[in-house]
């Protein structure tokens, strides 16, 4: 039965905890300057590249995939999302936005680009880009947002529509946990599922292997047996009729 290949701790939390820990200190910094924090948002899309290479290698040990195309698909993925906002920025097309404006493009982007790179391998990653995609409209209707109201209520906050970056805050911790929970249940049910699909196919082959040897010593033994007694036989009779 084939087993889960142990990953290293550091391999499977550390890229998502600094994923929501990122994204959440920027969003803060966002609601408090957001021209200032613009240039970080930029270098934080290099950064979830890296971060997320790093956080499905785990999930496609232990689904034991091909490696060598897996970082071949995230080279090709990530290199055409960095590609598209230099390409934005380059024809001028930023020139025409305001920071909002482009901040609000920047994140929405990265939010989609990460929800393609985890339906790829590394699932866990859906719940980070629902949490970019949070950021993101919040930070396109800043004031009396429907959605940031919701989820502060749901977590308890007090005052949610004046408090965004302490709704972002547990919104990141409560996807963070929940990022960890889908790391482990999913590589669990894939193994799980493949151990007794291959014992059963071992079993038969095992029988038919095993039961016609047995069958072919068994036969064989016998008409040894057969024939020792009947030679016997024919031996008592002659010896009689002398």
């Amino acid at each position: 039965m084939p087993q889960r290949e142990s990953s290293p701790l550091i391999l499977s939390v550390l890229p998502v905890l600094v994923l929501f820990a990122g994204a959440a200190t920027l969003f803060w910094l966002s609601t408090q300057d957001l021209a200032r924090t613009v240039q970080y948002w930029e270098i934080f899309v290099p950064v979830v590249a890296v971060l997320s290479l790093f956080s499905g290698w785990t999930q496609v040990q232990a689904l034991e995939s091909n490696r060598l195309w897996y970082l071949l698909k995230q080279f090709i993925h990530w290199g055409g999302v960095i590609a598209v906002l230099y390409l934005f920025n380059a024809v001028g097309f930023r020139d025409l936005l305001n920071d909002q404006q482009y901040t609000v493009i920047l994140i929405g982007f990265l939010s989609m680009g990460t929800l393609l790179a985890a339906i790829q391998m590394d699932y866990k990653l859906i719940i980070f880009a629902v949490f970019l995609a949070f950021c993101t409209y919040v930070l396109f209707l800043p004031a009396d947002n429907s959605v940031l109201i919701w989820t502060g209520n749901l977590f308890r906050i007090t005052d949610p529509g004046t408090n965004p970056a302490v709704v972002a805050a547990a919104a990141a911790g409560v996807g963070f946990v929940a990022s960890l929970i889908v790391r482990y249940l999913i590589p669990m049910r894939q193994t799980r599922d493949r151990g007794p699909t291959a014992t059963a196919g071992e079993m038969p082959n095992a029988l038919r292997i095993t039961a016609p040897t047995e069958a072919a010593g068994t036969d064989a033994s016998a008409g040894t047996d057969i024939s020792t007694d009947m030679g016997a036989s024919t031996g008592k009779g002659a010896t009689a009729s002398a």
